[in-house]
């Protein structure tokens, strides 16, 4: 099976891509390389605009899988209209001219935070979207676009993941385990803005399990499925977070609790993607921690701008297309 991975480079499409090559798909990404290339060698990587691809460009790929466009809240705030087009635009765009070359499946990358606020309720893929920020908004755009394109010969399926988190070769230090993980080492304080918010906590290593799955499932399947290990306040992470740096590096942190206003919000179920895609996650908080413990020494430069998607975006001054 031929595959195209739009944003394959990036911090998610760096563990999944190996892991499909292992399984003996044909695997090409196309992706401008914003923060480098850590592809294993003889992936072939596409530097274009996905904006530019034409049909041809599709032409005889089995599945196309989209994890590019702007990738969290900052980046979607600090240029909005970029945002628009990256993760509404892009795949609106990239699953229209793939249906059209023959694909027979697009993978959605798409995202938990589309939930936005919600008190005491598990949210299942039926449950109203009502996120009222840039990266929400334009993410569920993107969805809706995709999912309208499905028939029995195009299969759409859109992955709603949790907050990833864990060791990427293209390592990030701007999510939440790892961006509290970074402050427990380098200033033995992890500061909780938000203590009392839930989010779903996905590992990386899950994330890139669940694509597996969707790219495996019978063609005939498609639709939306939250995809996470589990729900978790702020404030609980943030212990867990401590507990292992404690545990593997012998590092003593303390938590510093504030409590600002955040109107992100949500828990989820992925009861779903369970029974239809046999996703069964298996790293909790706990195990993402040790991986990132145990990978250390490929990030000791923890301030480098490289670690962090909206410093790398302001560099670039970018307000179009990725």
């Amino acid at each position: 099976m031929k595959i195209l991975v739009a944003g394959g480079a990036g911090y998610l499409g760096s563990v999944l891509v190996p892991q499909l090559i292992e399984r003996g798909y044909e695997i090409d990404v196309v992706d401008l390389l914003w923060f480098g290339n850590y592809m294993p060698d003889g992936v072939k990587v596409i530097p274009k605009e996905i904006m530019t691809l034409e049909e041809k460009d599709l032409t005889g790929y089995d599945q196309v899988i989209f994890i590019a466009g702007l990738s969290n809240d900052p980046m979607a705030e600090y240029s909005p209209a970029a945002n628009f087009v990256d993760n509404a635009a892009l795949p609106a765009y990239l699953s229209y001219i793939s249906k059209r070359a023959g694909v027979k499946r697009f993978i959605y990358g798409c995202s938990c935070s589309v939930y936005g606020y919600s008190v005491d309720v598990l949210c299942d893929e039926s449950a109203l979207a009502t996120s009222d920020y840039p990266y929400g908004i334009s993410k569920l755009q993107g969805e809706f676009a995709c999912l309208r394109l499905q028939d029995d010969k195009f299969s759409t399926i859109a992955l709603r993941k949790g907050t990833i988190s864990g060791y990427s070769p293209r390592m990030r230090l701007d999510l939440i385990v790892n961006a509290m993980f970074k402050s427990a080492v380098t200033e033995k304080v992890i500061t909780v803005n938000s203590p009392s918010i839930w989010r779903p906590i996905l590992d990386v290593r899950d994330a890139a399990s669940a694509y597996i799955r969707a790219i495996e499932v019978d063609q005939n399947i498609s639709g939306i499925f939250n995809v996470a290990y589990g729900n978790y306040t702020v404030g609980e992470v943030a212990d867990y977070v401590r507990e292992g740096v404690q545990e593997h590096l012998g590092i003593t942190a303390r938590i510093n609790i504030k409590h600002v206003s955040d109107f992100r919000n949500y828990k989820v179920t992925s009861e779903k993607a369970r029974n239809v895609l046999s996703f069964n996650p298996r790293f909790n908080i706990k195990d993402t921690v040790r991986n990132l413990a145990e990978n250390m020494d490929k990030f000791k430069d923890m301030e480098n701008p490289k670690y962090y998607n909206i410093k790398i975006f302001k560099k670039l001054n970018r307000v179009g297309r990725a």
